[in-house]
């Protein structure tokens, strides 16, 4: 869960980790942030990400997902300006995959169950 990767931003911050951390990250070749909004974010939310977002802009593949409208990140990060930066490096050479206000769990069909006899 991203929250959880950015509380541990802060504590490698704290123990001295933080930077050989982010020549990993900067390096992977596809680095997933998942679920975006889903629990309260550490105030170094935006400053970690707009980072990590940079340091990898044109030079690896970065997959987000969140539940929460683009036009929100300003609001959840606390960063207005560091939302726009990160957005405008993530959609030059992105996608975006919009599935809708239904969850893609409920969509589907599922098999039909078998009655035990």
């Amino acid at each position: 869960m991203l929250a959880k990767f950015l509380l541990s931003e802060d504590r490698r911050r704290v123990d001295g980790t933080r930077k050989e951390h982010m020549e990993f990250l900067v390096t992977v070749p596809l680095l997933i942030l998942d679920d975006l909004g889903m629990r309260k974010l550490p105030l170094t939310a935006a400053e970690e990400l707009l980072e990590i977002i940079m340091r990898r802009y044109e030079r690896a593949s970065t997959l987000l997902t969140s539940n929460r409208p683009v036009e929100d990140w300003g609001k959840l990060l606390g960063d207005a300006a560091a939302v726009s930066a990160m957005l405008d490096r993530l959609l030059h050479h992105g996608h975006v995959l919009k599935c809708g206000p239904r969850s893609w769990r409920t969509k589907t069909d599922l098999p039909p169950q078998e009655v035990a006899g």
